[in-house]
């Protein structure tokens, strides 16, 4: 797809016109969460889908903890949780020479029923196939008529003004439709049409893979492996595999990750399998991972969210996370532009903040790669004999000292993200709450002597507000969303600040804790104040002394590193 002339729009399309505000192109788990944030917000938008809503070949299974505390927001978290992972499944990742054989290491993780609940979050990672994902969400935001969601509806053309966007779908019946729109978002895949239509690079950060995957049943699986199952089998052996057997559905759904090849995939799998069970092949595609993260987010009022925009390896998670990250950082942005109360660097931020995270992510996610990558197999780790136990207990060290946990526990790359931009109050050492010694705390992950993440023990301009509970079931994270919040945790009066946000049309509600200090001792300053999406703007010890500039640069209408 191209971006075609106005001219060449109306000509392949005719008939009558549509409008909205915000289209979005593409229905994965992205897509669909922008949506839920703009549905939140009121905004007006249209989300079309290609496909029929349904996948074939799930490839996202673990939903993070930040994008389950986004997705508690959207009111969608107890659902994916209930969505049908067995609550008594195990969650350990075990690696081995073929599952039921020879174990090396193991890392445990309980269940999801008997874990206990992280002193940071109230939503820890949930195990939600995107098989399982994508519908319920596309239920939650409705299919015409009943809702925004088209199915079966693509994008074939689109021309952009500065006044705005028309752009050419048409149907699974080849009816073609125009529709006008303030803003279009792609979140249309790592092949990105709406991308390349927009001449965004993307270029390539570390060299590209092609693997195989293979979906398959095998029922009685889990039975026969007893307390020998995982969630997680990285089948490690000489031949040539060492990449994940994952289970799907927590009965007897599962996914292998292989090398391409010539054989088939029931005689892949086998090799996998230590047990005699029943095999049925569902699925056998290759796919390319890629290191990539698009130079631009947005070309004018075109711009990019998830894979579209960043292709992360799937090892540690991040790219669904920093998909549903983008979407929340996206979705109050262009609010604020619709409502006409933000300022023209606002939606500029967006790249300026979400780029670096996605950067991030993508080196981490290489590292836990080349960590299986690298690892050395030795010919002689299937033999059952002393030379083989002794090549199997070295690698089992191997593994164990290379930090494996790091892939599949991992809170610093979800949460320690801190944003540095120009609708940021303060720099990396502005506003940041003090130790003892004086030293700026919250510029980092690293824990500090209580044992506490540095982006849990304090509020930091661009960090996310920490997690505090206020009573049973809930917590600060629930403040935020509908638009600003001031926490006034100190003495001094915010009308000042009221009064500005109010002159501009700016949401904001001021929220002073209950009794007893817990959140005043965890945010560290008398003042907060929280954007729409969880962040901090701005922290302070008094109210602040230029309210108007606060308020202007927040919105993206100053530029500035302090108020």
């Amino acid at each position: 797809m191209t971006a075609v002339t106005e001219g060449a729009v109306r000509a392949a399309v005719g008939g009558p016109e549509e409008e909205t505000d915000v289209l979005v192109v593409g229905g994965g788990p992205v897509g669909l969460a922008l949506g839920l944030d703009l549905a939140r917000r009121g905004v007006r938008f249209l989300l079309v889908e290609a496909g029929d809503g349904r996948i074939a070949h799930p490839k996202v299974s673990t939903v993070g903890p930040r994008a389950m505390e986004l997705f508690r927001r959207w009111g969608v978290a107890d659902a994916i949780r209930d969505a049908g992972w067995p609550p008594g499944h195990t969650l350990d990742v075990a690696w081995v020479t073929a599952v039921g054989g020879h174990e090396l290491h193991r890392l445990r993780y309980g269940t999801t029923a008997g874990r206990p609940l992280p002193a940071h979050t109230p939503e820890p990672e949930a195990i939600c196939p995107q098989h399982w994902l994508v519908p319920l969400l596309t239920r939650r935001l409705g299919v015409r008529p009943d809702g925004p969601v088209r199915l079966g509806t693509r994008l074939t053309g689109f021309t952009s003004a500065p006044d705005g966007v028309r752009a050419s779908l048409s149907d699974a019946a080849g009816v073609r439709t125009v529709v006008r729109t303030r803003y279009l978002v792609g979140c249309d895949g790592a092949a990105s049409p709406v991308r390349k239509a927009c001449g965004i690079e993307v270029p390539e950060r570390h060299a590209t893979r092609t693997l195989r995957n293979v979906l398959f049943r095998a029922p009685g699986l889990a039975a026969r492996l007893g307390g020998r199952a995982a969630l997680v089998h990285f089948v490690t052996e000489p031949g040539g595999l060492r990449y994940p057997l994952r289970a799907m559905d927590g009965t007897d759904l599962y996914r292998l990750t292989c090398p391409p090849g010539p054989a088939d995939a029931l005689r892949t799998v086998r090799r996998a399998l230590a047990v005699d069970v029943p095999v049925r092949i569902l699925a056998d595609t290759e796919w390319h991972l890629t290191h990539r993260v698009a130079d631009r987010y947005r070309d004018g009022r075109v711009l990019l969210a998830g894979d579209a925009a960043h292709t992360l390896s799937p090892s540690g998670g991040f790219g669904l996370a920093t998909g549903i990250g983008d979407a929340a950082d996206l979705g109050w942005k262009l609010a604020a532009e619709l409502a006409g109360w933000a300022g023209p660097g606002l939606l500029d931020s967006y790249a300026t903040e979400r780029r670096p995270v996605a950067v991030a992510g993508l080196e981490e996610s290489h590292r836990n790669l080349r960590r299986t990558l690298d690892r050395s197999l030795a010919p002689a780790l299937l033999e059952d004999s002393p030379r083989g136990a002794a090549a199997r207990a070295a690698l089992g060290r191997q593994i164990a000292a290379s930090d494996p946990g790091r892939e599949f526990d991992a809170p610093d790359a979800h949460f320690a993200h801190r944003y540095r931009s120009p609708v940021i109050a303060g720099g990396p050492d502005t506003g940041a709450p003090r130790a003892s010694g004086g030293a700026p705390v919250g510029a980092s992950g690293s824990a500090g002597g209580d044992g506490e993440p540095a982006w849990q023990r304090a509020a930091v301009p661009g960090g996310r507000a920490p997690h505090v509970w206020l009573a049973p079931g809930r917590s600060t994270l629930d403040l935020f969303g509908p638009g600003f919040v001031l926490l006034r945790l100190g003495p001094g009066s915010p009308e000042g600040l009221v009064r500005a946000f109010a002159d501009r049309r700016m949401p904001l509600r001021v929220w002073e804790p209950p009794p007893g200090g817990a959140v005043a001792r965890r945010y560290g300053h008398p003042y907060v104040l929280v954007r729409p999406d969880g962040h901090v703007a701005w922290c302070g010890d008094r109210p602040p002394g230029d309210p108007g500039g606060l308020a202007d640069l927040v919105r993206g209408a100053r530029k500035g590193g302090g108020a």
